[in-house]
Order: structure tokens, then sequence, then C-alpha cells
């Protein structure tokens, strides 16, 4: 078995409004060195499979067909071994 670890980003060329409109309340508070804030997802879960060429193979389906947009989104992750 597995644990992966997923972060999902957008794409640096797609705009960020949650990450935009954090930056603006960070400004408010008298944070004015933050910029070009961008908020992404983190997403942990285990592949319950003992090769870890599959669990690579899984991870990366589920990534593009639901857990990102592929359109918008990148992603990338990393796998432990559970023992």
């Amino acid at each position: 078995m597995f644990k992966a670890k997923v972060l999902v980003k957008r794409r640096p060329s797609i705009l960020d409004p949650q990450g935009k409109a954090i930056e603006i309340g960070a400004n408010h508070l008298g944070l004015t060195n933050v910029k070009n804030t961008r908020i992404g997802k983190f997403i942990e879960f285990d592949v319950d499979v003992k090769d870890k060429s599959k669990a690579e193979k899984e991870v990366n389906l589920y990534c593009n067909k639901l857990l990102s947009n592929p359109i918008m989104e990148d992603y990338e992750f990393t796998l432990e071994e559970v023992k």
C-alpha cells in the first residue's frame, strides 16, 4: 500500500481570484510585502496496491479525471510505501 500526497495548483497563466482576494486582505492588515498569492489544494489518500508503478498509474488517472482540471491546473504527487 502507498500513501499518495497530491498538490494541485492553477497554472501560472490562469488568474487566481481567491489568491488575489486573500492578498488584498493581507494588504488591509498591513502586510504590504505579500505578493503573487496563489491558492492550491492538498489531497492525501491511500492506494491499495503492492507495485509502485501501478500506484503511480492509478494516482495519475485519479488526478486527471477527478482531482484536477487539466485545462487550468497542474498537479504533482509523491508516494510513500506504507508497511
